[in-house]
């Protein structure tokens, strides 16, 4: 199994901000048939160092994972997202 994990800092750290952000990630759900899992989890530390948001999804296959990043419903998110971070980090690995 791939695991792709998205590190997400807003430039709004509001929470109302990172909750609209948790839910344009986890619109994707159900919408990409090669993800098996997507979670999108927010960050309870909440300290100037720590990210906003954890974004964790799971594929079968790297060649899943691949075809995971010009999805359409991907894409679309993935340029929503740049207009709202001010940083990202990412860790693709397999288990």
């Amino acid at each position: 199994m791939i695991v792709h994990n998205l590190l997400v800092k807003l430039q709004d750290r509001s929470s109302e901000n990172i909750a609209k952000t948790r839910e344009l990630l986890l619109s994707m759900q159900g919408k990409i048939e090669v993800v098996r899992d997507l979670k999108a989890e927010v960050d309870i530390r909440r300290a100037e160092s720590s990210y906003d948001i954890a974004l964790i999804a799971k594929f079968n296959t790297k060649a899943d994972f691949d075809a995971y990043l010009p999805h359409p419903v991907h894409v679309e998110v993935a340029t929503q997202l740049k207009m709202l971070i001010a940083a990202v980090a990412n860790v693709v690995y397999e288990e």
